[in-house]
């Protein structure tokens, strides 16, 4: 019996998963005349070949006549396979002596097939690109397994002709793990922080972390932040060795549409992509960016498996691509299909914002459609703006620095509505700021909108306040303030200056200054009165609401929030008829009123659980749980607040 494997690996860490299916598998194959193929795919790095010798030793027992192992890289003459060749050295390991090994390839073929018909033998078949190059090699037993490696998926392998195992990178816990086992250093042990840099720079790949754990052990006197530094520069312009020139061969045979898409992703503004924004970023159109994103499946540069339709590429991968792209990129390519998806980004956020806010005042023009990207399909609700918006947010923030780098003032400003809009159920979070303050940036920047000014300085002095930095909000609203002066007596121009007043409100009602909150919303009512805009109307009668409902004069604050409720529903503004009805039944349980107050809130619950607004969802649980206390109903009221308590704990909200 000839056992052709390497071996064993020093420092082998998960997988479990993959191992068990391919065990089930080879105990429940019941095949005749075709033998068992498991097919492990993914991008270089993963450790599919060293998976596939560790299967082969777990069932080599079952396999008597032998373990083959053959890599079609090795037969390759500029990137084509001679699969005649590798029947060649087939047979050979099959104990046929040379000169007996047929000269054509159809007699080898069949030399093959007769050799293997009653054998029970593994075989591991290396860097497979396409089917085609792995049905001649498939011995011709039932009582036979083939394990392929491939960067790629292979699709062209007929149905049910394989069990696919596509590999992922290894989870942080599993990387840490293996690092560990490969470097036995106290400097992992004392920089946690350290560690998990370098886990995330090898992005999950065993390989990375092989070569991370040399230039670790090679360096023993260095600090690891020092290390990773050198390191993370040392991929950046040589990539990692013994993965570069797999990725380069895999680049190689990229159609023009696929090679042009390599290298403009890592340019993408987030971290993940989909196809529809790959597909701006392409500017090719939609078939020609299905072609192409199928074409880096099949070559092992990009995963179209990725869980939510989201995919991206890893870490190391995405720096190889980067290089390429300076390297042969045309001038201008990249920074034409940035502004490109921008400008689409930009358009789908002012879209989602619609339904998830309804028409209200913004200071930017809407963006026109980008010719050869469809927009993303929407449904006409506004959960599903909401929910673009979310599942969006990073990509979001992201394009808010792209845009003030380039300078593209009007896109830098125009995120910062339906960001506004995000950060309405999301208050105070940083990365919200800061897209917020480069918005402004960019306003200042132009110097040519009043409009813009003001309306980017009180977007951003909410958020200032509501993280408790005041004295920044209030600079803010001194700025917005001295722009509106500036403003001209138009319809939009009267509510943007209505609105600072209406903010300034609001920073004195967040700073415990009732009475003048509610001067300022009275004022503000006013003005959106006299225009009129009974939007603006509505919003100020809630405001004025909740201020007389903490200066403690219960039955106008109900009056108000029961006219801004009805309003809210008749104008059928779905996040204020929540809003109004939160506030509306606090007043109502204050007057004893409980039952009114308890459906609100139970719509305010739904709503917020919809919106997927935690902040929300946990005060109305607290309020809910009062309720319940109210009406003698222990139990309930505990569970609601540990409900809340468990929902702020896991989103940070304290």
């Amino acid at each position: 019996m000839r056992i052709e494997l390497p071996p064993e690996p020093v420092h082998f860490v998960n997988r479990h998963d993959e191992r068990e299916r391919a065990l089930r598998a080879v105990e429940d194959w019941r095949g005749r005349s075709r033998p068992l193929v498991m097919s492990l795919s993914g991008p270089a790095g993963l450790g599919k070949s060293e998976l596939a010798y560790v299967i082969a030793r777990t069932v080599r027992d079952r396999y008597p006549d032998g373990v083959l192992s053959v890599d079609l890289d090795d037969f390759r003459l500029d990137g084509v396979l001679d699969p005649g060749d590798v029947l060649a050295q087939l047979l050979q390991s099959l104990n046929v002596e040379v000169g007996l090994v047929a000269r054509q390839f159809k007699a080898r073929c069949k030399q093959y097939w007769s050799m293997t018909a009653d054998l029970k033998l593994a075989l591991i078949v290396d860097n497979v690109r396409y089917a085609s190059e792995l049905v001649p090699l498939l011995p011709a037993s039932g009582a036979s397994l083939v394990i392929v490696a491939s960067h790629g998926p292979l699709y062209d392998l007929e149905d049910g002709a394989a069990v696919g195992m596509p590999l992922q990178p290894l989870t942080e816990r599993a990387a840490t793990e293996l690092l560990d086992l490969i470097v036995s250093d106290d400097r992992l042990a004392t920089d946690p922080e350290a560690v998990r840099a370098l886990i995330g720079l090898c992005d999950g790949l065993p390989t990375a972390l092989h070569v991370a754990g040399r230039w670790i052990r090679a360096h023993r006197l260095r600090p690891l932040p020092r290390l990773i530094d050198q390191l993370r520069g040392e991929w950046g312009e040589k990539g990692v060795p013994g993965i570069e020139r797999v990725w380069d061969a895999a680049y190689a045979t990229l159609s023009d549409a696929a090679a042009r898409l390599y290298r403009l992703l890592p340019h993408h503004p987030g971290a993940t992509f989909t196809p529809l924004s790959a597909t701006a970023l392409l500017g090719l159109g939609p078939d020609a960016c299905e072609e192409a994103l199928e074409e880096l499946d099949r070559a092992g540069v990009l995963d179209l498996r990725a869980g939510g339709g989201r995919m991206r590429l890893p870490g190391p991968l995405h720096a190889h691509a980067l290089r390429r792209s300076r390297r042969d990129a045309a001038t201008g390519e990249a920074g034409e299909a940035r502004i490109r998806l921008l400008r689409w980004y930009v358009r789908q956020a002012q879209r989602a914002d619609l339904l998830a806010a309804g028409p209200r005042l913004v200071v930017t023009d809407r963006m026109a459609p980008v010719p050869g990207a469809p927009d993303v399909p929407l449904p006409d609700t506004a959960t599903q703006g909401i929910k673009w918006l979310f599942a969006e947010r990073h990509t979001l923030f992201a394009c808010v620095r792209l845009a003030h780098a380039l300078g593209a003032d009007a896109e830098a400003v125009a995120l910062s509505e339906p960001l506004w809009t995000y950060a309405l159920d999301h208050p105070g979070r940083p990365e919200v700021i800061d897209a917020l303050k480069l918005s402004r940036d960019a306003a200042v920047r132009h110097g040519g909108s009043a409009a813009w000014l003001v309306r980017t300085r009180c977007q951003l002095a909410r958020q200032l306040w509501e993280s408790g930095q005041y004295g920044a909000a209030a600079d803010e609203l001194d700025a917005a303030a001295s722009a509106a002066r500036l403003l001209g007596e138009t319809a939009t121009d009267r509510k943007l200056a209505a609105s600072v007043v209406e903010f300034q409100g609001m920073l004195t009602s967040a700073q415990g200054n009732w009475a003048e909150a509610a001067r300022h919303f009275e004022v503000s009512r006013d003005v959106h009165r006299a225009i009129p805009n009974p939007y603006g109307v509505m919003l100020q009668t809630y405001r004025m609401g909740e201020a007389r409902a903490r200066l403690g004069d219960t039955e106008s604050a109900r009056r108000l929030l029961a006219e801004a409720h009805e309003a809210a529903r008749e104008q059928r503004r779905e996040r204020m008829t929540r809003r109004t009805g939160f506030a509306l039944a606090g007043v109502l349980s204050g007057l004893g009123r409980r039952v009114e107050a308890r459906r609100l809130y139970e719509e305010s619950l739904e709503s917020a659980q919809v919106r997927g607004s935690g902040f929300d969802e946990a005060r109305v649980r607290d309020a809910l749980a009062d309720l319940a206390t109210a009406d003698g109903r222990p139990t309930d009221a505990a569970e609601r607040r540990q409900a809340a308590h468990e929902i702020r704990r896991r989103n940070g909200l304290g």
